[in-house]
């Protein structure tokens, strides 16, 4: 994070992301998040002209847990967020930290020319984008054009 180089979100973006159809149901969503040990899906786009959707644990602890609802029989286009907000692997990771507290949120797809090239968190802003404090830095995508 020093002034001549800024940490961008390429540099602590990473790659464990599901894409999951709007129809997949809770109960299925919910192995597949096991399985892959992530705490959220993307639900993709039914074709070119539609936006990304986002499902996280919590929508499932809030919507269906809490509701007493079963998940087999609800599908995650029902609890999902859309469109999903996103952010560019060229962005500056503070301002992408900006952005996460202005619309509340904490996970965000990275997108470059229309495709989802990986995922950013909280986590990941603080843990790897802060390395430089520790002597440490994420290694540069050599291929993180917007």
């Amino acid at each position: 994070m020093s002034e001549n180089t800024p940490t961008i979100i390429a540099d602590v973006m990473n790659n464990n992301f599901v894409l999951a159809h709007g129809l997949t149901t809770v109960s299925e969503a919910l192995q597949i998040m096991r399985e892959k040990g992530v705490n959220f899906l993307i639900v993709d786009r039914r074709d070119k002209t539609d936006e990304y959707g986002i499902m996280l644990a919590s929508d499932i602890a809030k919507k269906v847990l809490a509701k007493d609802r079963s998940p087999d029989r609800i599908n995650i286009y029902e609890l999902m967020s859309k469109p999903v907000l996103f952010v560019r692997p060229g962005m500056d990771i503070r301002y992408c930290a900006r952005f996460f507290d202005r619309f509340e949120i904490s996970t965000s797809p990275v997108i470059s020319k229309g495709q989802i090239v990986g995922i950013v968190s909280y986590n990941d802003l603080v843990l790897k984008g802060m390395a430089p404090f520790t002597g440490e830095r994420a290694p540069r995508d050599a291929d993180s054009d917007d």
